[in-house]
């Protein structure tokens, strides 16, 4: 009897919540207008307006389908009610919008947020590929740009020549992201009738480091973190990423693509095998001493070209140099470089006529760090740039903005104490941004915790790209593993990863292992099958 009237009880709540969800869902349809909607409670800003419209049968474009943490999975069209709140700080002369996306139907009572990309904190393209899935499962999902008008950082970088402005670079940095925040929470509460039940934040890259931010500095800000190969350690890593570049003016050499692309295939080829399986991935690169110079002289048939090319002496430097990383001296080490294998076309790019003759085509982001932040001169000439000069411009980086952007506190106990929930994916081949950040980080946060990994998990994905790509299976799991540790308390043993198929139609699949394990193959089964490998 007690049985049965549990049964009819969860019965009447459960039809009275359709109940409510039908009359629910009409009822926001209809408020979707700028005054069911009130100024947040948001200390040190002015609103200038809020702006909502309801949006019908929404598409974003599935060419390319960018949207770390989460599988790529085709959309169909959305509807859901757009806000656009746009304040200020008073006093700083500056203008920011935050986006907020509330679905029509479906509301599951979670927030998403979405970070952005390169110098954009979001509210773009990027973004709207990310929030448009998030709004299909459910979730009210937020956006902001941080006030910066472009993602040009010429454009936003100074008030005037020679001066930083400091408050556009803080806005990127941290301030904006706690903002979103809160008026995501609110413009949530004024349209659902209450708060999210829980928020969560997703992003790579530059979304990996506000996710970072966040959890540093923000610590109430969300419930879980999802922050892919972060852009953590801003002020080393940005000035370590213009090292190859800083190699090939030193010689006045800048080498074909193609010799690079040779050099790389070349690390693979010797460095694949080291875990046991020929995959096309170096999975154990401290295991990999394959030198470059090894291949000075070696014909490659370059299809750029249509006719073969020696591999230089100043490729082989360059690849050495990329993979070691910036350094003062051989026993001075500045930072860290990239793995072998990973793709040399961000860091060490060139462009070459059909003579042959190649010049540099520089990573916009370092470039921009060095002579707009750091040197604060936009016509400065990089190219004549001594050792002592480049060692003094890594100091003065992080000297003077370490604090505003470095994004690498490793004190992460009060988010712990609030019960947050972090994970950070990281590709063993990303061409942009060391792994070794991210591992050196990780340390730090087990130095001053040693119990780290009950709130925060580090995985290492071998042979991914940046965020996503290359030949090395991608973690689509990560925010759904996330959703499950904060809401079920079960955390993420591994992250089942998933490759995009190669040109046979073959795909692979692993467990990524949380940091400090590893991946090993059990010898026996399918190596392309996720139960022929284990963690340990």
């Amino acid at each position: 009897m007690a049985f049965q009237i549990l049964l009819q009880d969860i019965f009447v709540k459960c039809f009275q919540s359709l109940i409510n969800m039908a009359a629910y869902n009409t009822s926001t349809q209809a408020a979707c207008t700028a005054t069911t909607f009130h100024n947040p409670d948001l200390l040190g800003s002015a609103f200038l307006a809020i702006e909502a419209r309801p949006i019908e049968n929404y598409s974003v474009p599935n060419t390319f389908p960018f949207n770390p943490n989460h599988p790529f999975t085709p959309l169909s069209p959305i509807s859901f009610c757009n806000v656009t709140v746009t304040y200020t700080h008073p006093g700083q002369g500056d203008t920011l919008h935050v986006q907020i996306w509330l679905p029509e139907t479906g509301y599951n009572g979670r927030m998403q947020s979405i970070g952005g990309g390169g110098w954009v904190a979001g509210n773009n393209l990027q973004a709207y590929l990310g929030m448009a899935p998030a709004v299909a499962e459910g979730y009210a999902t937020v956006t902001i740009d941080a006030g910066l008008p472009s993602d040009q950082a010429k454009d936003f970088a100074q008030v005037s020549p020679g001066n930083v402005n400091l408050y556009n670079l803080q806005n990127f940095a941290s301030v904006s992201l706690n903002d979103a925040a809160i008026i995501g929470k609110s413009i949530v509460k004024d349209y659902y009738g209450e708060g999210p039940k829980y928020s969560y934040w997703s992003g790579c890259s530059t979304g990996g480091r506000q996710g970072l931010m966040l959890a540093q500095r923000y610590p109430n800000a969300y419930d879980g973190i999802a922050a892919a190969a972060p852009a953590i350690n801003w002020a080393e890593f940005i000035v370590g990423d213009y090292w190859p570049l800083f190699v090939m003016n030193q010689m006045k050499e800048y080498p074909h693509p193609c010799e690079f692309a040779a050099i790389t295939a070349a690390a693979i080829e010797a460095c694949d095998g080291d875990d046991g399986v020929v995959d096309g991935i170096i999975s154990e690169p401290e295991k990999c001493k394959f030198e470059a110079k090894t291949l000075v002289g070696k014909k490659i048939n370059c299809s750029d070209t249509g006719f073969s090319l020696a591999i230089s002496s100043a490729a082989a430097t360059v690849a050495q140099a990329t993979w070691t990383g910036p350094h003062i001296s051989p026993e001075s080490p500045l930072w860290y470089g990239l793995v072998p294998g990973s793709d040399f076309t961000w860091l060490a790019n060139t462009s070459c006529d059909a003579n042959g003759k190649c010049v540099p085509v520089p990573f916009q982001i370092p470039e921009d760090w060095i002579k707009l932040f750091i040197l604060k001169n936009a016509t400065v000439d990089l190219t004549s740039m001594t050792i002592a000069e480049y060692a003094q411009i890594f100091h003065k980086s992080f000297q003077e903005f370490g604090s505003i952007i470095g994004t690498n506190d490793p004190d992460l106990s009060e988010f712990r104490s609030r019960g947050g929930k972090m994970i950070t994916y990281h590709g063993l081949a990303d061409p942009a941004i060391p792994p070794g950040g991210s591992k050196n980080y990780y340390d730090h946060v087990l130095k001053k915790d040693g119990n780290a990994h009950d709130f925060y998990r580090l995985f290492f994905a071998p042979g991914l790209s940046h965020c996503w790509g290359g030949p090395g299976p991608y973690p689509e799991t990560t925010f759904d593993a996330l959703r499950k540790w904060v809401e079920d308390g079960v955390a993420p043993e591994v992250l089942d990863a998933t490759s995009i198929p190669d040109s046979e139609g073959k795909v692979l699949k692993r467990p990524l292992c949380p940091y400090p394990k590893q991946q090993y193959y059990d010898g026996r089964g399918n190596s392309s099958w996720i139960d022929s490998f284990y963690c340990k």
